[in-house]
């Protein structure tokens, strides 16, 4: 289990976890690793959530259908980040996404039942996983916030500027995790129409950009 806690250490969910303390916790969360093959589909839309992940290595992604069958990107899941939680206590019958291995990969499958259920030693550690979640998910609806933000903005152009910002990080120059077709599902919009919009960005000094890498000139 070594290997596996250096890879998983940072995520949240562990904070004030040790190394003992976590092989004795992944005893009692039932947890397992998995491993998957890029475009294996780890939790399809309409299942219903047996289990909260964490990604060891690799990248996976979540992805949704509108009515007419086009692909929206929600989002990128990259080691240590946790997926599947936000659905896992919904109340939903069926998952309303799918996540799906963007490159090979290994998770960290956790019965997400046994996290908010007090083991029966009643361990120090159990506690501290029951506190960090509760964290984790008010960050997690900060970033559906953001998400309604961009989509919430009526013009490419606008939505452009709030992905671009919030990518940033107040950096001038960045990386982002998408190429252009998978930005304009992020962002819900046209590739061509986003293309066109980058390019008039671009022309009038706004930014500048090569392939996934962009520098904000403003």
């Amino acid at each position: 289990m070594e290997n596996i806690f250096e890879a998983v250490k940072n995520n949240a969910l562990f904070k004030h976890i040790n190394q003992e303390d976590f092989d004795k916790t992944l005893c009692c969360l039932s947890a397992k690793s998995a491993f998957y093959n890029k475009n294996d589909i780890i939790i399809h839309a309409g299942e219903t959530p047996r289990f909260i992940g964490m990604v060891i290595y690799g990248k996976l992604r979540i992805i949704k259908e509108d009515m007419e069958g086009k692909q929206i990107i929600l989002g990128d899941v990259s080691p240590p980040e946790l997926f599947g939680e936000v659905y896992a206590w919904s109340g939903l019958s069926g998952c309303p996404a799918t996540i799906q291995a963007a490159t090979d990969c290994e998770v960290l499958l956790i019965d997400y039942k046994k996290i908010i259920q007090a083991c029966s030693s009643a361990c120090s550690a159990h506690r501290h996983l029951i506190q960090n979640m509760l964290q984790i998910m008010s960050a997690k609806i900060e970033m559906l916030d953001y998400k309604v933000e961009i989509l919430s903005k009526r013009t490419i152009r606008e939505r452009l500027f709030c992905f671009l910002n919030s990518r940033s990080n107040g950096d001038k120059k960045f990386t982002i995790p998408f190429n252009r077709e998978e930005m304009a599902q992020f962002i819900c919009v046209d590739r061509s129409a986003m293309s066109n919009e980058l390019s008039k960005m671009r022309e009038e000094g706004l930014i500048d950009f090569n392939r996934n890498e962009f520098e904000l000139m403003y």
